[in-house]
């Protein structure tokens, strides 16, 4: 199954690319850029995260120990918050993500502009980096920015459906036999679900 996700996200890749280069001039995505890692949930489905976990033995010892206590500090802040908790992405390490080969699809778009309809009306949905100085923040206009903004620089528009995991199982995934994503859950709930077997299974043996 991971073998055929593999491939899958050789196609995936090709189509984000694709976006990122159509919307080039919007874009100012750099290496150590993070702000996109630093407040979310960080939804994965089950088969991402099945992904992610697979390349985690692999990394150097060091590095999974500080993300184990990045996960560890993160579900104790969790657990005393009331509301929705957004927070940094435990593999974020001295700003860079520690299994970046392996990161989602979420995090694959994020950056992109992407139209949504909301209350039957049809909007252009911005990353949140743009209120931070970054992608489409010289264009923006009391946090909206309009077509016209897009077609002065060259660029048909934004990308016309939102960039989320139920598009790309839905179309991309289509035709591709024996793959699926199933359930997803942000990120720390993944990781709460996985010390609970681990748990279960230390009281199995």
């Amino acid at each position: 199954m991971l073998k055929l996700y593999e491939k899958y996200l050789e196609v995936v890749d090709r189509y984000i690319k694709k976006c990122f280069d159509d919307q080039q001039p919007f874009i100012h995505c750099n290496i150590g850029c993070c702000d996109c890692c630093t407040t979310g949930e960080y939804p994965f489905s089950r088969l991402e995260m099945e992904y992610l976990m697979a390349g985690f033995p692999e990394l150097p010892p060091k590095t999974q120990k500080r993300i184990k206590h990045n996960i560890k500090t993160l579900l104790e802040e969790k657990n005393a918050c009331d509301g929705r908790f957004l927070h940094k992405c435990p593999l974020l390490l001295d700003g860079n993500c520690a299994m970046y080969e392996r990161r989602g699809i979420t995090c694959r778009v994020f950056g992109l502009a992407y139209f949504e309809t909301v209350n039957g009306k049809r909007i252009v949905k911005l990353p949140e980096c743009s209120k931070c100085g970054l992608n489409y923040s010289e264009v923006l206009n009391n946090g909206e920015i309009g077509i016209e903004e897009f077609h002065k620089r060259g660029v048909d528009g934004p990308v016309s459906h939102p960039l989320n995991l139920t598009f790309f199982e839905k179309e991309i995934l289509n035709g591709v036999n024996g793959l699926e994503f199933g359930e997803i859950r942000p990120i720390l709930d993944w990781f709460v679900n996985i010390r609970q077997n681990q748990m279960r299974e230390l009281d199995n043996n």
